[in-house]
């Protein structure tokens, strides 16, 4: 299955246009707490799999070897 990638676009605002919104700050920091959340979960995800796969190698189910 191919990894789906999130795009990211960074857009720099000046301190005219951005300073007073904090909807727009919390919406920011929202996403990139989600980015980091999904980051952390693939991370794990994928070392359980990695121990399934060892123990199964270590310990091979009734038939399979």
């Amino acid at each position: 299955m191919a990894l789906k990638r999130d795009r990211i676009s960074i857009k720099v605002i000046g301190p005219e246009t951005g300073r007073n919104d904090p909807a727009r700050a919390d919406a920011a920091i929202r996403s990139l707490a989600r980015l980091i959340g999904r980051q952390i979960a693939r991370e794990q995800f994928e070392r359980k799999i990695a121990r399934e796969r060892k123990a199964q190698k270590k310990h091979p189910a009734d038939g399979d070897a």
